[in-house]
């Protein structure tokens, strides 16, 4: 049999069957082969129609078709929403724009009728979809015929009345509007409701008919694939339309037609195979009650099977869901093509373990740990001043004054060299990429770029504001003046205090009667050669401090003692008697030196004390300032991430259709 009789026949253009055709006309005109008769009949037959049904487009009443308690496709369109706009300023406008189709479409199927469903048929070259469109309409609505392509716009049946809304959403004229034979059967009953489209071919030449092919796919309720036994394993189809849409298997009807053409095994066979073919393109099959795709076989010509068709549609049109179906099927398929920006391996997130590495390096940077160092020194410096011997402590004065420019050393201490500038800034540059890095692991790209950017933003200035709490940390290495506690050294946090260690607070210098003000964050930079009238700040001192000055006192008045009394000997005005006064001077001398010995062992510990105080202080100085430019900016994004994602997993965990 050749291809031409096969589309004759698949038609029902045969010479016979137009005779046929022609002869069963209710109307009882005589057609013409004619184009120009054939269009006038066609005329008549619309305007007589007309005049027998009301007009489609009267205003009917319009249900709201999803707003049956319980059903969960209005919260995932309400968290789709809420996830379009939290996502805006992350996303690309393309990445977004199928969810935002999505909300728009189905905005727009909400404020039509429900009680109407639109089914598409839809089919390839010459399998017969125009000829079942007819079939099941009862009445020669779509063209058909050996001329390819026949249907070149899509044609509407409506069954009630009331589809305008939803036809002028599908682009369909009124002159394409029909209105079906019914025999008031239970059958036809059943069908009140749907709105049958015919489709140009999807495999068409012509460009323009594939478009809207696709046009009106995205828009109706359902849709019937029509396949036939030459043509249904096309890959044009599979890939093209049935593959994208396996999601969409609970609203597909795929129904395999011209089965007249093989045998009754045969028949089984290719119907087995469009099923293997189907789970291949993972179109679920529904068989055996279980959800999916309706696959089934009939003849448009002979009548086979079609009466079986139409009480699936049937019970599919009163069911009155196909259409909340499509609408969570596009949502599944929107959320699919979302998952890549919004679901990546891993937990993201900042633990305690990355914060605390920041702060690290950040005390690292600032040289938290250099400046408690050096805090301790001068602390145990400073014990050594004060419970030194009187003769050592002369000295050293008369060093310190031999030394010219000591202040400008000082402050040359206080600045740190270039090098040395830039390796701290590298550190803090480093510091923020690690923590950007454990930020983004496990995060999608784009949320990923949104946190490195934070981060970096945040960075800017930051170096400068540590290198200022170094500073000062130098500066004021000598302490915060008298007043600490007695047992560690340490003074008590006032509420304008430096963070950095060392730094005098306002409090501080109003106790000391300096009359300082504090500055704009409340505290005052104070240096070894740097404090409020000239006088040197020290560490706070313990309290056995006086007691060591008295005993050291007292070591320096024996040898005063015991020289004056060798003296009185020596001139003659004291009876002589050396013993006495020689180990006076020598009680004097060795204890002076066991004395400020002394002290120094009793001050390592208050003096490593006082340091670790300083350290913690600068340290936490550090954090702050990192925290607040780097830290809270990041984890805000973080939270930004957490709450779209949650948006989501409520798009995607209310989902009703398995996607």
């Amino acid at each position: 049999m050749t291809a031409v009789t096969d589309q004759g026949r698949d038609h029902g253009q045969g010479p016979e069957h137009e005779g046929a055709e022609n002869a069963g006309r209710d109307d009882g005109r005589r057609w013409d082969d004619g184009l120009i008769a054939r269009r006038a009949a066609e005329a008549a037959q619309e305007s007589a129609e007309a005049e027998r049904t009301p007009p489609d487009d009267e205003p009917g009443p319009q249900v709201e078709a999803y707003g049956l308690p319980g059903s969960p496709l209005r919260p995932r369109l309400d968290a789709l929403r809420e996830l379009v706009g939290l996502s805006r300023a992350r996303l690309d406008g393309d990445t977004l724009a199928e969810a935002g189709r999505v909300l728009d479409e189905a905005s727009a199927r909400q404020r039509l009728s429900s009680r109407h469903t639109v089914v598409a048929v839809a089919g390839a070259t010459g399998s017969g979809k125009s000829t079942l469109f007819n079939a099941l309409a009862g009445v020669q609505i779509s063209d058909t015929g050996l001329r390819r392509p026949t249907t070149s716009a899509p044609i509407a049946c409506s069954w009630t009345d009331g589809a305008a809304g939803l036809l002028d959403r599908l682009a369909i004229p009124g002159r394409l509007r029909r209105r079906p034979v019914q025999g008031g059967t239970a059958t036809d009953e059943a069908l009140q409701g749907l709105v049958l489209v015919d489709l140009p071919d999807h495999d068409s030449a012509a460009t323009g008919h594939r478009e809207q092919v696709d046009r009106v796919l995205a828009l109706v309720d359902a849709v019937i694939w029509v396949v036939d036994p030459e043509k249904y394993a096309d890959a044009a189809l599979h890939e093209r339309y049935l593959r994208p849409l396996a999601g969409h298997a609970e609203i597909s009807f795929v129904v395999l037609n011209q089965i007249d053409r093989l045998s009754g095994e045969a028949a089984d066979l290719v119907l087995d195979d469009l099923r293997r073919l189907l789970d291949e393109d993972g179109m679920a099959v529904g068989e055996h009650g279980e959800p999916g795709a309706t696959v089934m076989s009939l003849s448009a010509l002979t009548g086979a099977g079609v009466g079986d068709l139409r009480e699936v549609l049937g019970r599919f049109v009163q069911d009155r869901t196909a259409a909340a179906r499509r609408l969570s099927a596009d949502v599944d398929a929107a959320a699919a093509r979302l998952r890549p920006v919004y679901v990546a391996e891993g937990r993201p997130g900042l633990g305690e373990r990355a914060r605390e590495d920041f702060t690290d390096r950040l005390s690292e940077a600032v040289g938290a740990a250099a400046a408690g160092q050096a805090a301790e020194r001068e602390w145990r410096r400073n014990a050594g001043r004060a419970c030194g011997t009187p003769w050592l402590r002369l000295w050293r004065w008369y060093e310190s004054t031999r030394q010219l420019g000591g202040g400008l050393d000082l402050m040359a201490q206080a600045l740190a060299p270039p090098e040395e500038e830039l390796t701290a800034r590298q550190r803090v540059e480093q510091a923020v990429r690690k923590l950007a890095d454990d930020a983004v692991d496990g995060l999608p790209t784009p949320w990923a770029q949104a946190v490195r950017e934070t981060a970096v933003n945040g960075a800017k200035g930051l170096p400068e504001a540590l290198d200022e709490l170094s500073r000062n940390a130098q500066a004021g290495a000598g302490g915060r003046g008298r007043g600490g506690n007695a047992d560690t050294g340490s003074a008590p946090v006032g509420p304008g205090e430096q963070g950095a260690g060392g730094a005098t607070t306002a409090a501080g210098q109003r106790k000391r009667g300096s009359g300082a003000a504090g500055s704009g964050s409340g505290s005052v930079s104070v240096g070894r050669a740097g404090a409020p009238g000239g006088r040197v700040a020290r560490p706070p001192r313990p309290a056995w401090w006086p007691a060591a000055v008295l005993a050291q006192a007292s070591m320096t008045l024996l040898q005063i003692f015991g020289g004056l009394w060798l003296l009185g000997q020596i001139v003659g005005v004291l009876e002589p008697g050396l013993l006495t006064p020689a180990l006076l001077m020598l009680a004097g001398v060795v204890g002076g030196p066991l004395v400020e010995w002394s002290c120094a062992a009793a001050a390592k510990g208050p003096a490593r004390r006082y340091g670790q105080e300083a350290e913690r202080r600068l340290r936490e100085a550090a954090a702050g300032c990192g925290r607040v430019r780097v830290l809270d900016p990041v984890a805000a994004e973080l939270a930004r991430y957490r709450e779209v994602r949650e948006r989501y997993v409520a798009v995607t965990e209310l989902s009703t259709t398995g996607g």
